[in-house]
């Protein structure tokens, strides 16, 4: 039989103790895949819409045709990072994580589809901190410190204004943009998934930043509450055919 619940793996972290559960969900009759730091719950595979549009509507800014180089912030249950491996221009794609039990747990394959990722030559797990690589300049490629991308995702605080962690904060300012923007080829898109709803101040500074910015509210049904939820996508693009503005 079955277990209703089970404890797949568990690891004490530096921001908190992290674990992977797996259970048969009483409402939709479907296992389910979950993700708690300490009490709290980062991921579940019953809500995958917005961390899979991330990928989409980030790619879709992009102009077609062109093979591109992809990062993707935060492996999560890996929803995001797979999408993006669907899109037929990718080239390459850096899926930075923090914390390495999270790559461990595709690496042993403990998540349904796991071996999507972890087998195809075009993907690179690399363990780091996000936030750092950008406010360091040390990059997203080991191999070259100065690599820019085409798309640049980025799924890992709850929201620009809710973040897991105070030394991300910094990210989400106009100083924070530019640099992250530094990392993007002409023409390139950061998007970033939010649990929140559109933050009209946070769209002011991307857009200071960036050429330009959109917020885009992706609903998706709940089956927990019998209704609709909704989480918000921002996409934001450097000019095309310059470099995007120096860091101050």
């Amino acid at each position: 039989m079955h277990p209703r619940f089970a404890e797949l793996a568990w690891a004490s972290t530096r921001i908190g103790e992290v674990s992977l559960r797996r259970r048969l969900d009483p409402t939709t009759q479907t296992e389910v895949y979950e993700v708690k730091l300490d009490d709290e719950y980062l991921m579940s595979s019953l809500f995958t819409v917005a961390e899979e549009e991330l990928a989409r509507l980030g790619l879709a800014a992009l102009p077609g045709g062109t093979p591109c180089d992809v990062v993707v912030g935060g492996l999560g249950l890996g929803y995001t990072a797979r999408t993006v491996l669907s899109d037929d221009r990718l080239r390459s794609l850096i899926v930075v994580e923090a914390l390495a039990p999270v790559i461990d747990w595709h690496r042993r394959e403990l998540l349904p589809e796991a071996r999507t990722l972890t087998t195809d030559p075009r993907a690179t797990l690399l363990q780091g901190d996000f936030f750092a690589l950008v406010r360091d300049g040390a990059g997203f490629d080991p191999a070259d410190p100065g690599r820019r991308f085409h798309a640049i995702l980025v799924d890992i605080d709850h929201s620009p204004a809710n973040v897991l962690d105070a030394t991300h904060a910094d990210l989400y300012t106009p100083a924070g943009l530019r640099r992250l923007g530094e990392r993007l080829h002409p023409g390139g898109v950061f998007a970033l998934w939010s649990d929140d709803a559109p933050d009209d101040a946070f769209l002011d500074d991307l857009r200071r930043c960036f050429a330009a910015a959109t917020a885009h509210v992706v609903t998706f049904a709940n089956p927990l509450t019998s209704g609709r939820s909704a989480n918000t996508v921002y996409v934001a693009t450097t000019e095309a055919g310059s470099a995007a503005p120096r860091s101050f």
